[in-house]
């Protein structure tokens, strides 16, 4: 029997926000979904705030006892020792962090991370019980060269090389080409890649993990196109970027039921 996926809609704030603008921010997101019919019965909703900013939401919502979990936008592949700048997994961990994000198409181009190190993160996060969010994606040359997914399945492959089966992950399909470009892949690309990744994760971590292991969407996610990537079967939410830091728009992404059929 395959298991029952709860959507999963993910706010990446990236260098966005300090901690004053978060709290306002988580303050009104979970004022407007508060009386939103369904959303925390069967949708999850996390946010990924810069590291300052932490701090600020976890206390927010464990005073407040919002309905909203959150995470780091990366982890360092190291627990402890001389790594300034790095942060630890068990840092992350004793701030309440339920997910880290890893493998983000920025870390790799922008900081030259590559499988390796990636993949020393995920057992990292692993380590420290974190939830990886593992980043894949194809650039326009990738797609070009070798085909929808391929690109994808190999550093999913890479990341998880270590990983035991069963482990507790999700897997974000962000294709670089989309991201931030305003032009999303469609439903079925997303569907196709996110269903070859599932393949892949029943060799990996086994069938069972696998069926319960939830595959995002990310790129150029808006409320004008949530609902039909949500109709993918093998599409469980969203990565969003630009959009999670518009209030409106994203208290509409994350109801997309009501997108849903129309």
């Amino acid at each position: 029997m395959v298991a029952k996926r709860v959507p999963l809609i993910a706010g990446n704030w990236k260098m966005n926000l300090d901690h004053l603008q978060s709290i306002a921010f988580v303050q009104k997101l979970a004022w407007s979904l508060k009386d939103a019919k369904h959303t925390y019965d069967t949708v999850e909703v996390a946010v990924f705030p810069p590291f300052t900013d932490l701090r600020s939401v976890q206390t927010l919502v464990s005073a407040d006892k919002y309905e909203l979990t959150f995470g780091g936008q990366d982890v360092s592949a190291f627990d402890s020792g001389a790594y300034t700048g790095e942060i630890s997994g068990a840092f992350l961990k004793s701030l309440d962090c339920t997910y880290v994000i890893i493998g983000h198409s920025e870390r790799r181009t922008l900081h030259h991370e590559g499988d390796d190190e990636i993949a020393a993160k995920v057992a990292a996060a692993i380590r420290h019980d974190l939830v990886p969010v593992l980043c894949v994606g194809e650039t326009a040359d990738d797609l070009e060269k070798h085909g929808p997914s391929a690109v994808p399945v190999a550093q999913l492959k890479a990341a998880l090389a270590g990983v035991t089966a069963g482990a507790d992950i999700v897997v974000a399909y962000e294709p670089v080409w989309a991201i931030g470009s305003g032009q999303a892949a469609t439903p079925e690309q997303a569907e196709q890649v996110a269903g070859q990744l599932r393949l892949t994760l029943v060799e990996l971590i086994g069938q069972d993990a696998a069926d319960a292991t939830r595959i995002l969407y990310g790129g150029s996610v808006k409320s004008s196109n949530i609902a039909g990537f949500m109709r993918q079967p093998n599409v469980d939410g969203a990565l969003v970027g630009g959009a999670s830091l518009d209030l409106a728009e994203f208290s509409s992404i994350v109801q997309f039921q009501k997108h849903v059929g129309t």
